[in-house]
């Protein structure tokens, strides 16, 4: 996930990547000073907290006439009135995280037939149009993990996986991934796959349950550390647990998010990875694609030059799936981690 050069020249290339895709060519407004609406999903999470404090700035550095965020709470509904809310106070592009992603597609039709672009962050929607859908390839988290803890564990032992909603594509991505890669690759590895509708509580209460019936589990996956990582610590602290890789009685653990606590969770040897999910080039391409359908902008499937590949994922949507690379010790240091530049 390196990022070299200045946002200007980003904004260039990708507005040549726009135009060598099939710019549509219609007329072309100027967007800026076009309000722009953003939905935070929730205020829980580490991770989404450092999204929510990237949205601003990269909003003032794209010179995007940012209205107020809003917050949605983890809730559907609430995500509706959120928009609605936007709408009438004359969003003219949305910006949305929903983390049901089954349960938006009546506020996208109403939206889409208001002519007014919606981009989603990190979740694609199962069915509704968008303008594009901003992520990373959530299957190759789940990949990531397994063969992470298959190699730690030579193929043999236990394994927990906290798993994400399932109402939510990247819940669903993530554990069908890490499911598939585990039964082809790791078939001496036992998995207890425990859902949690991410949420920390639901992951300590079922890493202790299991931890009193298989006191031999060695390995953790965790879907989401903004959310489970503090848990998880507490947990295995308690029961004496929480060693360094070299102690027998170490559990290892791979988690996804990249937040700065993990970091250092890595560094001190509580964990042993997770996948770095773009929190900062979050903001600034669903911000930017945000702007860009203002602008009239059309995009399509292929290579950016922005180090991602945008790929058709069905029912006219476009996702543009950016870098999300595994940290381990051996890299954990890296000041190209947005992880190493939050608060800097």
């Amino acid at each position: 996930m390196r990022h070299t050069g200045t946002l200007l020249a980003i904004i260039l290339l990708a507005s040549a990547s726009a135009a060598a895709c099939g710019d549509g060519g219609g007329t072309t407004t100027d967007g800026k000073g076009a309000p722009v609406g953003v939905d935070l999903p929730r205020a829980d999470s580490d991770f989404w907290n450092s999204y929510a404090k990237y949205v601003p700035t990269t909003a003032s550095e794209l010179g995007i006439n940012l209205m107020t965020p809003t917050n949605s709470q983890n809730d559907v509904s609430k995500l509706v009135a959120n928009t609605q809310a936007l709408v009438s106070q004359g969003a003219k592009a949305i910006v949305m995280a929903p983390q049901d992603t089954g349960a938006i597609a009546s506020t996208l039709t109403t939206l889409e037939s208001r002519k007014i672009p919606v981009v989603t962050v990190d979740t694609r929607p199962d069915k509704g149009k968008v303008f594009m859908v901003v992520r990373a390839d959530n299957r190759a988290y789940g990949q990531k993990a397994c063969e992470f803890l298959g190699g730690k564990l030579n193929g043999q032992g236990k394994v927990i996986e906290f798993q994400g909603s399932l109402s939510s594509i990247n819940g669903r991505d993530r554990s069908e991934a890490f499911a598939d890669c585990m039964k082809s690759k790791f078939p001496g590895i036992t998995v207890f796959a425990e859902p949690t509708d991410w949420e920390g509580a639901k992951a300590a209460a079922a890493l202790q349950t299991r931890l009193a019936q298989h006191p031999d589990i060695k390995g953790i996956y965790m879907q989401a550390g903004g959310v489970f990582l503090a848990p998880t610590l507490q947990v295995l602290k308690s029961k004496g647990l929480l060693v360094p890789p070299t102690d027998p009685k170490h559990i290892f653990a791979v988690s996804n998010d990249g937040i700065p606590q993990e970091f250092e969770a890595i560094r001190k040897g509580e964990i042993d990875a997770t996948v770095s999910q773009p929190a900062d080039l979050y903001a600034k391409y669903a911000l930017f694609y945000a702007k860009a359908a203002i602008d009239g902008k059309t995009f399509s499937a292929g290579p950016t030059d922005h180090d991602s590949t945008i790929v058709d994922v069905g029912n006219g949507n476009l996702e543009d799936q950016l870098a999300a690379p595994l940290v381990t010790k051996d890299n954990v240091d890296d000041t190209a981690l947005w992880g190493n530049q939050v608060g800097k």
